[in-house]
């Protein structure tokens, strides 16, 4: 096997993989400002929230139009956000505008391209969240087994519906709950489809990193700071309050090295949600609702990172349509237990002739919940 092959920068800690993913981050990464700025305007960034546009979600727009675009991409984005406390300068769904915002700017630009992705209705405008933010006013906490069971019946109905590649992108500190989710789904199913969650942060998370460059992040990301803000700041920027913006750092009990930050920039042994009881709950060393430093956020040190996330999700979304064109789904024999001429039925066109909901699915393995 030949080694792995690896893309520098200027920057040792900042380095990308040889493939169509770290070519394409490698790309942004290098472009001028102004080529940052063209690829925002290409989707339309930034842009009033679509959430009460007709047409630009499946709950705001004609089922027959839902129908027709579906039928030319069966592909559908689930955004994931909470309600949380972001410190007194921004709003409780911070979490939801922002990822909301980020898709509708996915779908304005597919939409051009022939083949609009589509759209599905933030199910969680709550969320679940980690022990350390207990207690914290503002922020409203869900148990994990109703963010699952949330999840889990939402799949199931967007798939009943032909939605049959659905991809969560999830804004918040709540992932494993959403991971869960997915496998007690096909644990539970057994339906053939790509399901995915992505932690969008993360998977740009390169562009977080603090170096020295104009308009760059100056802080490494963490809770309601410098980046948050300065995403907010570009996206929305009529929630955002500068004037009683306040910093605050949190405090830890041992040595750092064990745990990292929000999108795991140092590589450490730990994710930050890997354990609790080594550092103090936000209610009493951060009661500001703010880990880190938004007074020195700008909406110019957002562009990079949130045109990194607009390609990838771009180039995510056209790898899985050219695989698996609409209409169609991964390999029956090789992704489930079941009969793949069971599932027959339940793969046509909803309400076509021949065609079965996934409300009539015969019991599969030990793991199906009635």
């Amino acid at each position: 096997m030949e080694p792995k092959k690896w893309l520098k920068t200027d920057y040792p800690e900042i380095l990308f993989e040889d493939n169509t993913v770290g070519q394409m981050k490698k790309q942004v990464f290098d472009a001028s400002e102004a080529e940052i700025d063209a690829i925002l305007e290409d989707y339309g960034i930034p842009s009033p929230s679509e959430l009460g546009k007709a047409g630009t979600y499946i709950q705001n727009t004609p089922r027959a139009h839902c129908i027709a675009k579906r039928q030319k991409n069966d592909i559908v984005f689930l955004p994931i956000g909470c309600t949380e406390n972001h410190g007194l300068h921004a709003n409780s769904g911070l979490d939801t505008f922002m990822v909301t915002q980020i898709l509708e700017g996915v779908r304005r630009y597919t939409a051009k391209q022939g083949h609009e992705v589509n759209l599905a209705f933030p199910p969680l405008n709550y969320g679940g969240h980690p022990y350390h933010h207990m207690g914290m006013p503002g922020t409203v906490i869900m148990p994990k087994e109703v963010v699952e069971e949330t999840l889990i019946y939402t799949m199931l109905g967007l798939w009943n519906d032909g939605y049959r590649k659905i991809i969560m992108i999830n804004n918040h500190g709540h992932l494993w709950m959403l991971e869960s989710a997915i496998q007690e789904f096909m644990k539970r199913f057994q339906l053939p489809g790509i399901f995915q969650v992505l932690d969008w942060h993360r998977a740009v998370r390169e562009f977080f990193y603090p170096v020295n460059r104009p308009d760059n992040l100056t802080t490494n990301f963490i809770h309601a700071d410098e980046s948050e803000t300065s995403v907010a700041q570009l996206m929305f920027p009529e929630m955002v309050d500068m004037d009683v913006v306040e910093d605050a750092e949190g405090e830890t009990f041992l040595p750092e090295g064990h745990f990292d930050t929000s999108v795991d920039p140092f590589r450490r042994p730990h994710r930050w949600s890997e354990g609790e009881g080594h550092f103090a709950i936000e209610r009493y060393a951060t009661p500001e609702g703010v880990v880190g430093k938004p007074s020195v956020s700008t909406p110019a040190k957002a562009k990079r990172p949130i045109a990194a996330i607009l390609k990838y999700l771009t180039l995510l979304h056209d790898q899985v349509l050219e695989t698996f064109p609409a209409g169609t789904v991964p390999p029956v024999e090789k992704v489930t237990l079941r009969d793949p001429e069971e599932l027959t039925p339940f793969l046509k066109e909803p309400l076509s002739e021949g065609w079965k909901s996934v409300y009539e699915l015969p019991h599969c393995g030990p793991f199906h919940k009635l």
